[in-house]
């Protein structure tokens, strides 16, 4: 897919034999009709998925916002914003040159439908923003604004740094300094070293143009900016025009008819601060060139300056001087990385720290210290520790430097020694919360740099620096254990795979006869590509033999691990190498392609951790993958994993996937002098597909690899196992300006909604009506002075917004809630259905992505009522993926007569039925009466309770202790609220409160050992109900009744046993035919709950007569999704408190 930028270009180029006087510029009104045709062509897409978004998240801090918009065009991109953002701007001006555009802007501004909340009517100054506008056009001098927006790429504005730092000198300094806000599309930024405040990008975004004459006519007029003079010549070049666009613009099948271009946008933040560089520039060295990087995915970007320190005082400069102007810092080691370059943001290469030291540890075993500063190479520190004959276990790429070390480290040593982050016992770190110099772990003595300090949080950051150190402060140095250097036999074979089957077999037999057989001196790594017309496996072993003799020759070949050689015959090449030796036996580096062209290609990877890579799935998708490679270069990776990598525990060190086999690299290359062209853009679409693909069947993510770019977002919540959440609440202490923020990304910086209600419901009951008042009730409700912020949102909006791009059809109308809009948007039913049903097929995780989206899109808000859900169990299907938030589900239903008339078109809308036997929701409403008295009279009863203040005091009495039961572990201590003075009162309370059931009618209160006990106990005494306690097999006097229980997860992370054992309850103390309320201190992993539940069920309890009450919940360990699998879906289970985290 060509870039909209490309086709400027070509389409610039086509007529560069025109004159400047044989060219004019647009009308008015050509330039509008081509500006409607851009914004048609799913631009509006982009808006309402990245701009909106962002735009919001910087609004959110702020109050009473006054606004300059400049070019917006005929709609305010502020109309996109959620309801309760918008209404914090209170003043707004715009710039727009177009009248007819202007006017339209008026229109829709003055209707007061769209900023409802303006204490002056807006003011549209028809005319263009140039470099002396000013106070005569915005008001009085003392009139500032702040924030400054502009949403198209600045059009026609150059040089566009003099216009920012023109909008820079029109910001207000206070209460919040002022933001000028650029969003730029198609390619980098480059604005001669202004600095970034913050930056985002939104790689994915399309533009989809209708390919007939007429509307091709439009949008080319909007990409080049001119027409011809002479009428003959104009036709003729706009001829030329669209025949550009059809040999450009790709199509998504052979009948599309739409044209596709690729239009990747950034989103750039300016504060005053944005000219301070020369600040930095006195103080500390700088690079001019960008030689020292070698990702090309890096220098694309742009970046405000790169600095090189010699010394440990200038880095603590760069961390100051970023800290004091609330800008960002990107880190260069080895210059591999992604994104160690970022535009507008200033980089820092470490690569003088380069200095290798071997001291004797005195402390304990008297083993070796490898101390190695940042700016070492992978290659430097191997050839440096062979001399006194140790090596450290670090990857397989010679010039790969610090950052892969902190964010995990695979190589050939992993299976025996561990990664490379598991090899750091000690860091020299610059803090980026004060710039203090800080010694982490066991730093001998004599590399300790004069006035460092030992932090506070010394065992947190050590356990960051073991697997995710690039978010949390720059490391000056590492210190390493080492180990004795070993010699390697290596062998290797390239086995054709002449069909489908076939290369699936080979997979299979890789994996079952070969790499599971392999012990831990061993390693099996295979590769995936296309060469000499068909698919080739390339596997190579490598033996690792221990304490060699350092005056040997390596001459002697070892024998081939014996099934390997049985499977494929002779190898293809054995060698016995070094440390040094080993870096060049890479396949890839000398088998595959002739080396890759000799290292004139680019490339750019993921790497997704697999186990069982021969089943019949992930086989079949691994063979797929190679076969759909965009360029004959693409492959894919698999590395062997296992052994000492799995006997670290998740929890241990921050790199917490631990449990896999295979780390598979997804790589994309192309030809470097193809770099930004097409066949690079489809290489790195390719990637993303293959991960993407392989994530549901995945046991995790390698997060060394991923960055801003928000294609990443998704997995990043998979690259760090259980210890997301606790990385997260690090990242806000030691980094609290986020000066880190182009690292892997941890946490979104505004918090999703403490409470999310889904509304569900058959189609016609009164969802969004409902929704809305309710919505109302929140906003409006106000316990103990605390108010609250509420949003409905609908979780189909996106998929609307997708279809209305790609169709005729009108977004307002389709999203609109009007009864005088069904007719229409019934019309568009089935399409729209068709629609979603073909996205569905291309994009499993539609649902799931949706959801997010939709939770996204309300950030800072309280209460989120989420609208349009059709999933079944919802609560079980979507509550992990937002562990911090509460979710609960309100089903609303409405007697057949009620529902068509609320529909008021008649058809077919069994699809919107509703018939999941294998859940419940938590509360139902009965909406049979028009007006919001009942809707009100609901909220009062069942939505105030969730608004109690107490919810939060309860929250605050559960802290957390980390590295408890054992080290990595984050422990959750509910139990301490009974310790906490009036904690159990008010925990009892608030259990009582949350049943939705009558306690008259309760025949028992159920309880296991021992958190239960405690909680069910005071509830029981205040609702004069008695307990049935479930203890221990052997604990109780018979009768009983008993089942098999699994250990919890605290049990197994405490150390227990993983076998099972049995659970009982006395027989005679069972209700009969009287609901029974089962009491728990922690829904987790939902094992606990299962056996009790069960046993409840063998005691002749009815499933229906069951409500669960937990104090805290972990959705994380998606409890709901085992109890709905294990057939208890309709048990109502609510939870008091939920933590993110394990």
């Amino acid at each position: 897919m060509a870039t909209l930028d490309a086709l400027k270009l070509t389409l610039r180029q086509s007529s560069l034999s025109a004159t400047e006087n044989e060219t004019q510029p647009l009308t008015d009104a050509q330039y509008g009709s081509s500006f409607e045709t851009l914004m048609q062509s799913s631009e509006w897409t982009t808006y309402q998925n990245f701009i909106a978004p962002q735009l919001s998240h910087l609004l959110l801090s702020r109050s009473r916002i006054s606004i300059l918009e400049i070019g917006p065009g005929p709609k305010s991109v502020l109309e996109y914003l959620p309801e309760h953002v918008k209404r914090r701007i209170k003043r707004y001006v715009a710039f727009e040159p177009n009248e007819e555009f202007g006017t339209k802007l008026e229109e829709r501004l003055i209707s007061g439908k769209q900023l409802a909340d303006l204490r002056d009517p807006p003011t549209v100054h028809k005319t263009r923003f140039t470099l002396e506008s000013g106070d005569a056009d915005t008001g009085s001098s003392s009139q500032k604004f702040d924030i400054i927006l502009f949403c198209h790429s600045m059009y026609g504005m150059n040089p566009k740094r003099k216009f920012i730092e023109k909008a820079l000198e029109m910001l207000v300094d206070s209460p919040a300094q002022g933001l000028v806000v650029v969003f730029h599309r198609d390619g980098c930024l480059n604005l001669d070293g202004l600095v970034c405040h913050r930056t985002a990008s939104f790689p994915a975004a399309t533009v989809s143009v209708l390919d007939d004459n007429e509307t091709l006519d439009r949008f080319t007029l909007f990409i080049t900016g001119h027409t011809m003079k002479d009428a003959v010549t104009d036709e003729l070049t706009r001829a030329k025009w669209r025949e550009t666009c059809r040999a450009l613009g790709s199509r998504k099948n052979e009948h599309s008819q739409r044209l596709e271009f690729s239009t990747p946008t950034i989103m750039a933040v300016f504060t005053r601060n944005a000219t301070a560089l020369s600040k930095l520039k006195a103080t500390v060295p700088r690079l001019v060139e960008k030689e020292t990087v070698k990702s090309r995915e890096a220098r694309v970007h742009q970046p405000a300056a790169i600095f090189k320190p010699t010394d440990i005082a200038q880095v603590q400069e760069c961390v100051q001087w970023a800290l004091k102007h609330d800008t960002g810092l990107t880190v260069i080691g080895g210059g591999h990385s992604g994104h160690c370059l970022w535009s507008g943001v200033v980089a820092v290469d470490m690569d003088a720290f380069d200095q290798i030291n071997i001291v004797t540890d005195t402390s304990e075993t008297q083993s070796s210290l490898l101390i190695a500063g940042s700016g070492c190479k992978t290659e430097q520190i191997i050839r440096k520790s062979m001399e006194a004959g140790k090596t450290v276990p670090l990857g397989s790429r010679p010039s790969v430097g610090a950052g892969i070390c902190l964010q995990g480290g695979i190589g050939h040593l992993s299976r025996i020694h561990g990664l490379t982050c598991d090899a750091i016992v000690g860091a020299v770190v610059i803090s980026v919360a004060s710039g203090d110099i800080m010694c982490v772990g066991k730093v001998p003595e004599k590399y300790q740099p004069a006035g460092a300090v030992r932090p506070e949080n010394e065992v947190d950051l050590l356990w960051v620096i073991n697997g995710a150190g690039t978010n949390f402060g720059i490391v000056v140095s590492f210190i390493f254990k080492t180990y004795p250097a070993p010699i390697y036999s290596v062998h290797n074979w390239v086995v054709p795979l002449k069909s489908d089957r076939g290369a699936e077999y080979t997979i299979r037999e890789f994996n079952t006869a070969i790499a599971s057989k392999l012990p831990r001196k061993y390693s099996a790594d295979a590769y995936l590509f296309w060469d000499e017309g068909q698919l080739q496996l390339g596997v190579n072993t490598f033996e690792i033999i221990p304490n060699p003799s350092r005056s040997s020759p390596l001459t002697a070949l070892a024998t081939p691990f014996l099934p390997a050689s049985v499977t494929y015959g002779e190898p293809k090449h054995a060698k016995m190498v070094d440390g040094i030796g080993l870096f060049e036996t890479e396949m890839y580096m000398s088998e595959m392609h002739g080396g890759h062209t000799g290292g004139k290609t680019s490339s750019f990877k993921r790497c997704i951790f697999l186990n069982d890579v021969g089943s019949e799935k992930i086989s079949k998708l691994l063979v797929e993958a190679v076969q759909k490679r965009p360029t004959p270069f693409c492959y894919l990776h698999l590395l062997h994993g296992g052994g000492a990598i799995a006997d670290v525990a998740p929890e241990a060190t921050a790199f917490g996937c631990r449990d896999w086999d295979f780390a598979c690299v997804v790589t994309g290359v192309w030809p470097r002098e193809q770099d930004g062209e097409k066949s690079a853009r489809d290489a790195i679409q390719w990637v993303y597909s293959v991960v993407r693909d392989l994530l549901p069947l995945s046991n995790g993510i390698y997060g060394a690899d991923l960055g801003p770019d928000p294609r990443d977002a998704a997995f990043a919540i998979k690259a760090f196992g259980p210890n997301r959440s606790r990385l997260a609440r690090i990242k806000e202490s030691s980094d609290p300006n986020n000066v880190l923020a182009y690292a892997c990304p941890l946490k979104n910086s505004i918090r999703d909604p403490r409470l999310i209600l889904l509304i569900t419901g058959e189609h016609g009951v009164g969802k969004d009506y409902c929704a809305s008042a309710w919505k109302s009730f929140v906003s409006g409700y106000t316990h103990r002075e605390r108010s609250f912020v509420a949003s409905v949102v609908s979780i189909s909006d996106a998929i609307k917004r997708e279809y209305a791009s790609r169709t005729a059809a009108d977004t307002d109308t389709l999203l609109s809630n009007k009864r005088e809009d069904r007719d229409y948007k019934e019309q568009h039913r089935a399409s729209l259905t068709d629609y979603y049903q073909e996205q569905m097929k291309q994009r499993p995780k539609l649902p799931e992505e949706s959801f997010l989206g939709a939770v996204h899109s309300a950030a800072g808000v309280d209460v989120l009522f989420i609208t349009g859900m059709r999933d079944e169990a919802p609560l079980a299907t979507f509550s992990h993926l937002v562990p911090e938030s509460r979710v609960l589900e309100i089903r609303i239903t409405a007697s057949e007569s009620t529902q068509l008339l609320r529909r008021g078109v008649k058809g077919d809308y069994s699809e919107y039925s509703i018939d999941d036997k294998t859940s419940r929701p938590d509360l139902k409403f009965a909406n049979e009466m028009y007006g919001s008295t009942l809707a009100h009279n609901f909220a009062e009863r069942c939505l105030a309770p969730l608004l109690h203040e107490g919810i939060e005091q309860l929250g605050s009495m559960v802290p957390s202790i980390p590295d408890f039961p054992r080290p990595g572990i984050e422990f959750r201590h509910v139990l301490d609220i009974a310790q906490r003075p009036e904690g159990l009162t008010l925990c009892t309370s608030l259990l009582r409160a949350h049943f939705t059931g009558d306690w008259n009618q309760v025949g028992a209160i159920a309880c296991c050992e021992a958190g239960g006990f405690i909680f069910a106990s005071a509830l029981a005494v205040q609702v004069k109900v008695h307990l049935l306690l479930i203890r221990e097999s052997g604990k109780l006097p018979p009768p009983t009744v008993s089942t098999a229980r699994s250990p919890s997860y605290v049990s197994l992370s405490a150390g227990g046993k993983a076998t099972k054992y049995s659970i009982e309850m006395n027989v005679e103390k069972i209700p009969r035919r009287k609901p029974v309320v089962l009491v728990d201190d922690v829904l987790a992993t939902g094992k606990t709950l299962c056996a009790a539940l069960q046993l409840l069920l063998k005691a002749g309890v009815n499933l229906e007569d069951i409500s669960v009450l937990n104090v805290a919940e972990f959705p994380l360990h998606q409890g709901r999704k085992l109890l709905r699998d294990e057939g208890f879906g309709r048990v109502n289970v609510r939870s008091l408190l939920v933590f993110g985290g394990v």
